[in-house]
């Protein structure tokens, strides 16, 4: 997830209230948060990024599709090819699963490239996980470039609707 227009992180945060008002989702665990620099297109501001983990009965293409209208409930619009945005959901990854259609190629074939994918990820992939997804991204951030745009911003923690309030 990213935003770098507005409140990033209430942004962030009603992303993921969002999900985790769907039925058929439950946010599991999230990241840090992370400012980092903007890639591609560099003329706009610093991002937040983070990354979840989520459980859901939603098959991949449905996860995305409600990903998208979660974008457009808060004010994304697709303007400019990497430019500056609300609010950014990218479905990066799912535990056994491999597909290339026109709406979704999985896992993410950027991802392994993206400093500011693989760090937030990392906070949220178990080590020795079954797929071996936490070795193949620690290897990727042993040499990728871009880490230094990557800054930790806040711990980020993350508190169902059901859990009783810190006030």
């Amino acid at each position: 997830m990213g935003a770098n227009l507005g409140d990033r992180e209430a942004t962030l945060t009603q992303a993921i209230a969002e999900l985790q008002k769907h039925p058929a989702i439950e946010v599991l665990r999230c990241s840090n948060l992370y400012e980092t620099d903007p890639v591609g297109y560099l003329d706009q501001p610093c991002f937040l990024n983070m990354a979840l983990a989520l459980k859901t009965t939603l098959d991949p293409e449905q996860l995305l599709s409600e990903m998208l209208d979660i974008e457009l409930r808060l004010g994304r619009e697709r303007k400019v090819r990497f430019g500056p945005r609300t609010v950014d959901l990218d479905l990066l990854w799912v535990e056994g699963r491999e597909m290339n259609t026109p709406l979704l190629t999985l896992p993410h074939p950027r991802m392994m490239e993206r400093a500011f994918v693989l760090i937030p990820l990392a906070d949220i992939v178990p080590k020795g996980e079954s797929s071996g997804l936490y070795e193949r991204m620690q290897a990727a951030l042993d040499t990728i470039d871009g880490k230094e745009g990557v800054r930790f911003w806040k711990t980020y923690t993350w508190h169902s609707a059901s859990a009783l309030s810190e006030n």
